[in-house]
């Protein structure tokens, strides 16, 4: 009965303030205002209003949202401790097993992943002593096609 007293008076406020904002020519802010204004009303009469004050005060709903808390950290404290181990248990004895073989080669590899590119990497030939400062920034250049 107070929680419906209470936006009831919200709501009737909140339309004062957009009628002032409408009569300083702020038309767009005056219905935003409204729109807000008219929630709680609509919060009470759907009875959303009298549900929450229900369960705000009810023992047994406080124990429910309890147990789902309890619940919620129970799933997240064996979810960090999942990572840090580095998997289920069935991963972790696949890997154990693949480890003891060292011949052990992923199933659709048919090349080694990583090798030559497509084109040759360059090597810089030797060069006298006095070029010697510029030819590594010669080769930077080439490689870069500048």
């Amino acid at each position: 009965m107070i929680a419906e007293t209470v936006c009831s008076a919200v709501s009737a406020a909140g339309l004062g303030i957009a009628a002032v904002t409408a009569y300083r020519k702020r038309f767009l802010a005056a219905v935003r205002v409204a729109a807000y204004s008219l929630v709680p009303i609509g919060l009470v009469l759907t009875g959303v209003v009298e549900w929450l004050a229900d369960t705000a005060f009810s023992p047994t709903a406080w124990a429910g949202f309890g147990v789902l808390g309890l619940a919620w950290v129970l799933f997240t404290t064996t979810r960090v401790v999942e990572r840090r181990r580095g998997g289920t248990r069935k991963e972790r004895r696949a890997a154990a097993r693949a480890a003891d073989r060292p011949d052990a080669v992923a199933p659709a590899a048919s090349a080694p992943s990583l090798g030559q590119g497509a084109r040759p990497a360059a090597r810089p030939t030797a060069a006298p002593r006095g070029e010697d400062d510029f030819s590594d920034i010669e080769a930077i250049l080439k490689k870069h096609g500048i």
